[in-house]
Parts: structure tokens; sequence; C-alpha cells
């Protein structure tokens, strides 16, 4: 599943009052070259030492009966393929070490010890539900946890955490403004999770910022393999005020597209209703083996953290895969962990860049990035650092700097921008807390 951790009461553990400001305290900033500058070019790739390999840690969920993520650990080893054909990082070698999480607290614990007993300096691009299970031993071992994908409110609070994106907590948010103005009474379907408690607060902030009712939130199981009933209540509750079309909200990660088939077989017999979901939820792959301009999705709201899968500015990542990936399968160019993890090494490949000839160590990262360094992504994310400064005013994810998101919408089969610009809900965000 693809949600936050329902936030506990205030003694909930986590880093104390002025903690995150000490350790990120800024003295200067490092500009830092694009990586879709330059005929090819990555940042740091002539000179240096020749010392060691540096290494590094993805992991993600594989092969379980919930949500998985084969293409980040794969788009991790493409990515070290290309930066090695070109040269290396400063003359180093690139070594990626991967790890399945398998959706369970004892196997992210298990991957975290791995990653400090393999000397790591960073885990990068990944997946996990359990932010307290693996951050403990990165934390003990002092291993920066670089660009997660943002499942979990554990990765906004921990001091050697640095998100790219906003989580599930920017995209349901948004998704509630984007829904705002144009649906009807909206009815969520998220799993009977503790990963899925906070998304109805979420949604609704979203909704209510745009002057729209709470949502009615829905209960399924995150790995059920048929949700017939669930899609029929939640169609008769989207359909409860003639005359103004309701929307269905799907948010069961991988399960989404189980629900979407019980759905497209019910829907006939209720009122037009449309569907709104997130990235990681749908994508265009999903898409696509649902019909396209004919399947459940056509019209559909999409929240993402990122440009449509058909902008330019993925053209770099696209040409990475097709070069360096030798036809994994597993790595979708449209999946949102799969961008997330170039993104990551993105932000991995500034900060070595930075080290330059200096001893690669978790320590020489973490002090990069905390001193200021600026990344950009080609206009893949605003420009990112983790800077006091640029953390936004949010107690519940102090270490959040991206809180920028994209609407979108299905048309005529294609997953394609609803407002270029990407949109700011740092204030949903905020009232959501509230």
């Amino acid at each position: 599943m693809t949600g936050f951790r329902a936030r506990q009461t205030p003694q909930t553990p986590g880093p104390p009052p002025g903690l995150a400001k000490r350790l990120v305290r800024a003295t200067t900033l490092a500009a830092c070259a694009s990586l879709v500058a330059g005929c090819g070019a990555i940042p740091g790739t002539t000179g240096g030492t020749g010392d060691g390999p540096v290494t590094v840690m993805t992991w993600a969920p594989e092969k379980t009966a919930a949500t998985n993520k084969p293409g980040m650990p794969a788009m991790a080893k493409a990515y070290a393929r290309w930066v090695n054909a070109n040269g290396g990082v400063n003359g180093r070698e690139l070594r990626i070490l991967t790890c399945n999480d398998r959706n369970e607290t004892v196997a992210a614990a298990k991957c975290a010890r791995r990653a400090a007993d393999e000397d790591v300096v960073a885990v990068v691009g990944s997946y996990s539900q359990h932010g307290r299970s693996f951050l403990a031993p990165l934390e003990s071992a002092g291993i920066p946890y670089i660009g997660g994908y943002g499942v979990t409110d554990d990765e906004f609070a921990s001091a050697l955490s640095y998100p790219v994106n906003g989580g599930q907590a920017s995209l349901m948010a948004g998704l509630g403004e984007q829904l705002a103005g144009d649906c009807g009474p909206v009815a969520l379907v998220r799993p009977d999770s503790i990963a899925g408690d906070q998304l109805p607060l979420l949604l609704d902030s979203g909704l209510r910022s745009g002057g729209h009712d709470g949502s009615e939130d829905q209960l399924a199981a995150e790995d059920a393999t048929e949700y017939g009933g669930h899609a029929r209540e939640a169609l008769r509750r989207a359909s409860t005020e003639p005359g103004r079309e309701g929307c269905v909200v799907p948010a069961l990660g991988d399960r989404t597209f189980t629900f979407m088939d019980s759905f497209r077989r019910d829907r006939a017999d209720f009122p037009d209703v449309r569907t709104g979901t997130v990235l990681g939820s749908v994508d265009q792959t999903v898409i696509d083996a649902t019909g396209g301009r004919s399947g459940p999705y056509e019209g559909a709201y999409v929240t993402g953290w990122y440009p449509v899968e058909s902008d330019k500015r993925w053209d770099r990542m696209k040409e990475v895969i097709r070069e360096h990936a030798f036809g994994d399968n597993r790595i979708d160019p449209a999946d949102p962990g799969v961008q997330t993890t170039w993104i990551a090494y993105t932000v991995l490949t500034a900060a070595l860049g930075e080290i330059g000839d200096g001893e690669v160590t978790s320590q020489a990262i973490r002090r990069v990035l905390d001193d200021g360094l600026k990344v950009t992504t080609g206009g893949l994310t605003p420009p990112l650092s983790w800077r006091f400064e640029d953390l936004i005013a949010s107690a519940g994810f102090p270490r959040l700097i991206n809180p920028e998101v994209t609407f979108q919408t299905v048309r005529k089969g294609q997953l394609v921008a609803a407002r270029r610009d990407f949109v700011n809900v740092e204030k949903t965000l905020e009232e959501a807390e509230n």
C-alpha cells in the first residue's frame, strides 16, 4: 500500500525539538550541475583518485502479496552501469547492493543491518513501509537515507533522511485539492491497515481547502483477490447526490488494479462517476492494460510528484534505461518508484561530485547535504536542498522540503498534464495536522 502510518499522540517517538535544526544547519550553498546538461556527461566523472568502489544499497519489496517495487533496485543497477561506463564517479566505481524487504518489518530491519555490515555510504532510492524498523539501524550506523519513496512519515522525521518528494501525504492532499472543484460525493477506498489510517485526513484536508465536504472513508483488505462488494459500496456512496457526478478514489497500491476490475463490471448499474487516484496506484501501463480510452480510468484525476512520463524532461532517464537496462522488463519509466530512484541517484551523484577527490564516507555525504548542496534535476522537481530554511513549516513532516505535486488526467487513454506547473500543497499539509 502507498499510505502513511496514522500519526500518534504527541508522545510518539521522534527527534527532540531542535535536533533537525542542529543537524541540518546550513553554512553555504554549493552549485550543482544538472544531470540533463551537456552531452551525456555525469557530474564528477572525470579525474579523481581512483580509490575503491563507492558502495550504496537500494531496497524494495519484490514478489509479495501486496505492493511490489522491483523496478527500483533494477533502476539502481542500470544507473550504476551508466555511471561506470562513463568512468565512474571521480574515478571510483559505483557499486550497488540490493535487498528485498518483503513488506515485512523483520526483513526491512535485516536489509538495514546488512547495509551497516557492508559499510555502505548511503541507502538510495528505496521503498519500504516499515520506517521504524529500518531507520533505527541506519541511524545507529550513521547511514543517510536518500530519496526514499516517502511511504511512511518516519522518512520525514529522521535527521538522516533526505526525501526528494512530498511522500504520500502530498499526493493525497493534492488529490483532494484536484477533486474539490469537480466532484460531488467522494468515496475513498483504502487499506484497513496502520499505513492507510492517515489517508482520509490528508484527502479531506485537500477537499476542504476547495470548499468540499470530507470523503466517505471505506476500508478494504490490502491483499484481497476480489473487491466486488467494495466497488458496489463505493459506487453507491459516490452516487448519493442526484445531479452531481461523484468520484471514487481507490488507494490500494498494487491492488488498485484488482479493485478497478470489479469497479468496471459494476459501474453500469449506477449513475456515472469519475475516479481519482495517485501515481503509484495507477500509471500509463495500468491504463493501457485496462482498456485505454475505453477503460475505467478515462477521465480520471491523478496526482503525482513529477511531470508525466511523456514529458521530455524524462528523456535522459529513458536513454539510460534503453542503453543500460538490457531489456529488463522490471523497469517501467512511468513507475514513480523508478522515477524516484533516478532522482535519488541524481542527488547521490551530486553529493559525490561535491566531495570530489576526498574520502567518500556516510559522514562526508551527510555533511555535504546538510551544508546546503543545491541539487537540480532538470525540472523533474524544484531544486532540492536540505538546509533548515528549506524545510516546510510542518510539525508532522519536519524533513519535508518538496511539497510540490502535479495534477494529471486521463484523456483519450493517455495520462496527460492537467496543469502545466507544479502545485504547492504545503498549506494543505499544515491544515491536515489541525
